[in-house]
C-alpha cells in the first residue's frame, strides 16, 4: 500500500524549515503532527502530599524544559518566591537559557554541562558540595541521579513534579493514517488506550529508539521501520528512505 498520509506523534515543528516538510513535498505525501502524549503538572495539593519545602533548598537541578516549566509553574500556585540567592544545575547550556522565561539570568547562580549527560553537570555539582539540592522529575523516571548524588554524598531530595498522561483524540478527530511515528513507550500506550480495538493492518508503524521500538512489539503490534540506525541516524531519515522505498512504483 502506498503511503499517502503520516500522523507524526509530536508537536508540528516550529521552523518552516523542517525536514518533514521536505520530505512531504518530495513524495506528495500529507504529514500530520499530533502528540499522543501530553505533559503536565501536578496539582499544588499532589505535591503537598510528598512533604517537601522548595524554600529548603538551595540549589535546583534541571534535566529538561519541562522540569523548569513545571517547577516554575508549582511555584506560582504554592506562592512561593524563589530567593535571588537560589542556584541552578542544567545538563546543557540551552535548558540554562531556557531559565530565562522566569528569572534573571546571572552566570554566577547557573551552572551547565556539555553534554546533555549528567555525569558531565556533577563536577559543576562537587564544586558546590555544600549546597542542599532540589531535583524535579516525572512520575516515570529512572534512579540514575538519585544514585550518582548519592554516590557522591551530595544532599538532595528528588521529587516528582510533572507526569506524561495520554493525550486522547476526540470523536471528531479523524484517524485515517497510513503510517504513525512514534517517539516513546507512552505514545504507544496513548494509541492503545484511544484506540483500543484497533487493528493494524496495511498500517505502517515507525519507531524512534529501543524502548519505543520494543513496547510496539510488546503491544503486539508491527514494527515497519526503526530508528536510528547507521543508515539514518534521525527519524527523518529514515523515514524519508522508508517513503522512497515503499512507494516505488506502486
Amino acid at each position: 500500500m502506498k503511503i499517502k498520509k503520516v500522523l507524526v506523534s509530536q508537536p508540528k515543528p516550529t521552523s518552516e524549515k523542517s525536514p518533514y516538510y521536505d520530505i512531504a513535498e518530495k513524495y506528495g505525501v500529507k504529514i500530520d503532527f499530533r502528540p499522543f502524549i501530553k505533559v503536565e503538572s501536578l496539582t499544588a495539593r499532589e505535591f503537598r502530599q510528598q512533604k517537601v519545602s522548595i524554600l529548603d533548598y538551595t540549589a535546583i537541578v534541571f534535566t529538561s524544559r519541562h522540569a523548569i516549566d513545571h517547577f516554575f509553574h508549582l511555584c506560582t500556585e504554592l506562592r512561593v518566591t524563589i530567593p535571588e540567592t537560589m542556584k541552578y544545575f542544567c545538563v546543557t547550556e540551552t535548558i540554562a537559557l531556557y531559565i530565562q522565561k522566569y528569572v534573571q539570568y546571572r552566570k554566577r547562580k547557573i551552572f551547565f554541562g556539555n553534554t546533555g549527560k549528567f555525569d558531565d553537570l556533577l563536577p559543576a555539582i562537587l564544586k558546590h558540595k555544600t549546597e542542599k539540592y532540589l531535583v524535579p522529575m516525572s512520575d516515570v523516571h529512572s534512579d540514575d541521579i538519585k544514585n550518582l548524588l548519592d554516590k557522591n554524598k551530595i544532599q538532595h531530595t528528588e521529587v516528582v513534579m510533572y507526569r506524561t498522561v495520554s493525550n486522547d483524540f476526540t470523536p471528531d478527530e479523524e484517524f485515517d493514517y497510513d503510517m504513525l511515528v512514534f517517539f516513546s513507550p507512552a505514545g504507544v500506550s496513548s494509541l492503545k488506550k484511544n484506540f483500543p480495538n484497533f487493528e493494524q493492518k496495511d498500517i505502517k508503524i515507525g519507531t524512534f529508539g529501543s524502548t519505543t521500538a520494543q513496547a510496539v512489539r510488546d503491544a503486539g503490534l508491527r514494527l515497519d521501520l526503526e530508528a536510528p540506525s547507521v543508515q539514518a541516524p534521525s527519524m527523518t531519515a529514515a523515514l524519508d528512505m522508508f517513503i522512497k522505498e515503499n512507494n516505488k512504483g506502486k
